[in-house]
């Protein structure tokens, strides 16, 4: 399934027919890391952190974070339910790995365009009715946080489907919507007090005092999609959602 290539779809006011799953999952990061490692305490999200000294003389350590996701199961059989009535019903061919991949480049490319506050280039990807309110919010934020939304591949950690609807309206027009999490890391400089949803991490590099200090953030994009006959099958973000940054 193409996801990356998204229509405009506005969410209407009154819906029927709804039905939602929240999916929560505990979320175990590692950063393995051939270095001195400290972590700040972080709440929340359960870390698991690992630290390897460096002897004096090798090349530069290359960085790992392994992330492992443990959902809970009774939600994990529910929101597999939930996929199975999307295949009955709506899209035979859907799948949700499928599904996710395509989710990751469109949340990289949207959130690219967010932090250089191109939001002409929004149309078609995003609904509407929510550009207007990001371009608002995306407009008062300051240099350091408009970078902090950018997510680029190589700085993605994990990412898990979140809730999953399914809504009729007054009409008898059908929609799917998919509220996607993902998490990953940034560099940009942030206040030195953690915002929620955040957590911080400091890796010593080289020598004593020389360290590199990285924020995991999470966002949450919701994508929609209407399966009433004759409509073209195209996705659509209708929520965004970065940590404090964007609320």
């Amino acid at each position: 399934m193409a996801l990356f290539i998204l229509r405009s779809c506005c969410r209407l006011p009154s819906l029927r027919g709804f039905s939602r799953v929240t999916n929560h999952e505990s979320v175990l990061l590692k950063w393995c890391v051939k270095s001195k490692l400290s972590v700040l305490p972080p709440d929340g999200v359960g870390e698991a952190v690992r630290a390897y000294s460096s002897d004096r003389g090798e090349p530069k350590p290359h960085q790992k974070v392994v992330v492992v996701g443990i959902p809970n199961p009774f939600i994990w059989i529910r929101t597999r339910v939930y996929y199975f009535l999307i295949r009955a019903y709506f899209d035979s061919e859907f799948n949700i790995e499928e599904f996710t991949e395509g989710a990751k480049q469109a949340f990289f490319h949207v959130s690219k365009l967010l932090s250089q506050c191109q939001f002409s280039a929004l149309e078609g990807l995003v609904a509407n009715d929510l550009i207007g309110k990001l371009e608002e919010k995306c407009n008062l934020l300051p240099p350091n946080y408009k970078m902090a939304l950018s997510a680029r591949p190589d700085e993605l950690m994990y990412t898990t489907p979140g809730d999953v609807g399914i809504y009729y309206d007054d009409k008898g027009r059908r929609f799917v919507s998919i509220l996607m999490r993902f998490w990953y890391l940034t560099s940009a400089r942030l206040p030195d007090e953690p915002l929620e949803g955040t957590r911080i991490f400091q890796v010593a590099i080289g020598g004593e005092g020389e360290a590199e200090s990285k924020r995991l953030l999470t966002a949450n994009y919701e994508f929609q999609r209407e399966f009433t006959k004759g409509v073209a099958p195209d996705w659509t973000i209708t929520r965004i959602e970065h940590s404090k940054l964007l609320d």
